[in-house]
């Protein structure tokens, strides 16, 4: 029986190509005369199918987005309004993903070339579990992000109990916590 997944277009396996070069060598080799000959094409042919580099990094920021999406609904999934689960999920696609999160969160969202309601669909957990204050989710989304970052980058002392300072980080944004009082 003939399988009956449609092969990937063009501008998915130049996307696919990117992102592997951007996980497994970082951001430098991120050229669209490598991404080319990941694909097996000339770097002129690329044009076809993104107008630029910045065309072909939006589509992973969009591709970070959803799989961030996806984590989060799992665990929402798993354990409803827990924002410590989401914490835990955020922190492992990000460590999973580091170049691709450093992509997708240290430079401008060009929003418009997102599909529409992908941001949200990623930020909704997070806003639920957070008692539905955009503030508060705002808030917590920079924590989750800073603690990836100072992760990433080595910035802890190596003694440091990560484990116990995301833990209580949670605890501050438990939707109970967050009712808005000083």
């Amino acid at each position: 029986m003939p399988d009956p997944t449609p092969a990937p277009t063009r501008a998915q396996q130049i996307t696919a190509a990117a992102r592997t070069l951007l996980e497994t060598e970082g951001p430098d080799a991120l050229t669209m005369r490598r991404i080319a000959e990941a694909v097996g094409i000339r770097a002129p042919s690329l044009y076809k199918h993104f107008p630029d580099k910045q065309a072909v990094e939006a589509a992973l920021k969009a591709e970070s987005l959803r799989e961030t999406a996806e984590a989060l609904e799992a665990a929402e999934a798993r354990t409803p309004g827990s924002f410590a689960a989401l914490a835990a999920a955020y922190r492992t696609y990000a460590l999973a993903h580091p170049h691709l999160y450093r992509l997708a969160t240290d430079r401008p969202l060009e929003r418009e070339a997102i599909a529409p309601g992908l941001e949200n669909r990623a930020a909704a957990p997070l806003f639920r579990a957070v008692g539905g204050d955009e503030h508060v989710a705002r808030a917590a989304w920079a924590f989750a992000h800073g603690m990836v970052m100072l992760e990433l980058t080595g910035r802890f002392p190596a003694d440091a109990d990560l484990d116990k300072a995301w833990a209580t980080g949670a605890e501050a944004f438990r939707a109970e916590n967050s009712d808005g009082a000083p």
